[in-house]
């Protein structure tokens, strides 16, 4: 099995060791990057070639939404898990706007924290349906729409993206669709390919401005 490298960013340091001797004790899963900062980001993670970032939302200097825009400039197709205290927090809506792939609450037990980051690594994105409702709503309002272009989904790929407009997580899609949590995964991994797409945010966007569901 594969190990997961996760790199960490938490000016706490309590939080930051506990992840981190978690990650180094816990089979699978490896840490390879831990830092109370992000000034140095770019550099840290070219050296560190993590599978998953997690990233705290508030930082001194440059915060976990600045972190994030500076990291997906350079790493597009890098996973980046925020943490935050409150789940209905506006900035954890704006992380995700960024390009966060999903959050999760700094209480999360160890058991939920590391499912998450397999669910992050596999190409799921981890939130609360409040939070996709705002995503979806924010997109809903733009008045840029585009042409629709001759995007070629299947039917089942156009069903789990409607799920995804919705706010399903990829266990409800998994239930909805009557497929395996690993085919959804699959068909989420086609969606973005063919939308040229690298978040849910994105996806989520070119969906409603393009007409595709």
């Amino acid at each position: 099995m594969k190990e997961i490298r996760v790199a960490l960013f938490d000016d706490n340091d309590i939080r930051r060791d506990g992840v981190e001797l978690l990650l180094k004790t816990t089979e699978g899963y490896v840490c390879c990057g831990s830092y109370e900062h992000a000034g140095n980001l770019v550099a840290e993670l070219h050296d560190a070639q993590p599978d998953v970032v997690i990233m705290d939302i508030d930082m001194p200097g440059i915060d976990g939404i600045e972190a994030v825009r500076i990291l997906k400039g350079a790493f597009p197709n890098l996973p980046v898990m925020m943490q935050t205290v409150f789940d209905h927090d506006e900035k954890v809506f704006e992380s995700i706007l960024a390009g966060a792939t999903g959050y999760l609450l700094k209480k999360t037990p160890p058991v939920k924290l590391l499912e998450a980051i397999s669910e992050m690594h596999d190409g799921g994105a981890p939130m609360t349906p409040e939070i996709a409702a705002k995503v979806l709503a924010f997109f809903a309002k733009q008045n840029t729409p585009e042409p629709a272009n001759s995007i070629d989904l299947t039917e089942k790929e156009s069903a789990v993206l409607r799920d995804l407009v919705e706010g399903f997580s990829y266990k409800m899609i998994a239930e909805n669709q009557g497929i395996s949590y690993h085919t959804v995964n699959f068909h989420v991994r086609n969606i973005y390919r063919k939308l040229h797409v690298h978040s849910l945010g994105e996806a989520v966007s070119k969906a409603i401005r393009e007409k595709l569901i």
